[in-house]
């Protein structure tokens, strides 16, 4: 696992961005519109930048995976992250859809993990490159890293089919929200 500098965040973005670009969830969010990918790139740019500021930013050995982690006890509301707010609406989620967006942040708020964990906000892989091992690999070093923090790790999925390979990791789900599709909240918790 190498720690990405940012020299790497037009990498990290693409990987992302082609990861993610069928997932519900990033879908509901993005407006919908004929620039949808350049939106869910300015959406993985933004996760990019927060999580660089207020996280972790890690690619794979091979740099065909990258994830993305949220440390959101250390997240502070600076000029920077206003800014990064702003070119999200902008850019992304378009101002006719603040309200939703506001609105869904609000009910996911509601339901996440309270105490101090590493947040897996995005893992993916290169399209070309999945189902061998890659991610597998990722994931299993930052569940290393954040257990040496001593912190747990949670993160949501859309994604029905990638709940059991979250499982197999030691994750379980312990809420939902229905938001026209379900979105799954996972939970690690620390290795005892």
């Amino acid at each position: 696992m190498i720690k990405a500098k940012a020299a790497d965040r037009t990498l990290v973005i693409d990987l992302l961005a082609g990861s993610f670009d069928e997932n519900q969830s990033v879908n509901y969010i993005v407006r919908q519109d004929r620039k949808r990918a350049e939106r869910i790139r300015s959406l993985m740019a933004y996760s990019f930048d927060v999580c660089y500021h207020f996280g972790e930013v890690w690619l794979s050995g091979d740099k065909k995976a990258s994830v993305l982690v949220l440390y959101p006890h250390l997240k502070k509301h600076t000029v920077k992250s206003l800014w990064l707010d702003v070119k999200l609406i902008f850019k992304a989620i378009g101002p006719g859809r603040i309200r939703v967006a506001l609105q869904r942040e609000a009910a996911i708020k509601e339901r996440q993990f309270p105490g101090e964990m590493a947040y897996l906000w995005f893992i993916g892989v290169s399209p070309l490159s999945q189902n061998r091992g890659i991610g597998s690999g990722l994931l299993e070093e930052v569940l290393q890293y954040a257990g040496e923090k001593h912190l747990p790790v949670c993160l949501e999925t859309s994604t029905l089919k990638n709940i059991p390979w979250y499982e197999r990791f030691g994750f379980s789900i312990y809420n939902k929200l229905n938001l026209g599709y379900t979105l799954y909240f996972l939970k690690r918790d620390l290795e005892k």
